[in-house]
């Protein structure tokens, strides 16, 4: 049952990470259709690792499932997408 219970959390985990990663595309104007999944899932995972357990830390909630860190999740995954674009940006050759 524990390792049941392991890949239930694994994919929980993994498919917050693609829908906080889609947020963050769609908050930085990507359309609906044109979302790069692969990005997503990319910013999705390190954004709310970064971002979630640092807004739950700063609010006092430790590391337990709360709003701030489903925010902050979602925060983090835009400043990862954006940070990405702009280096993306900036070593396209010309």
């Amino acid at each position: 049952m524990a390792g049941y219970a392991s890949a239930v959390l694994l994919l929980a985990i993994v498919a917050f990470g693609l829908f906080a990663g889609a947020v963050a595309q769609l908050v930085l104007g990507t359309g609906l259709y044109s979302i790069n999944w692969g990005e997503a899932i990319v910013a999705g995972l390190v954004g709310s690792f970064v971002g979630g357990m640092l807004l739950s830390i700063l609010a006092g909630d430790g590391v337990r499932l709360r709003a701030s860190g489903l925010i902050g999740s979602i925060v983090g995954a835009i400043v990862v997408s954006a940070a990405y674009r702009w280096y993306r940006t900036r070593t396209r050759p010309a």
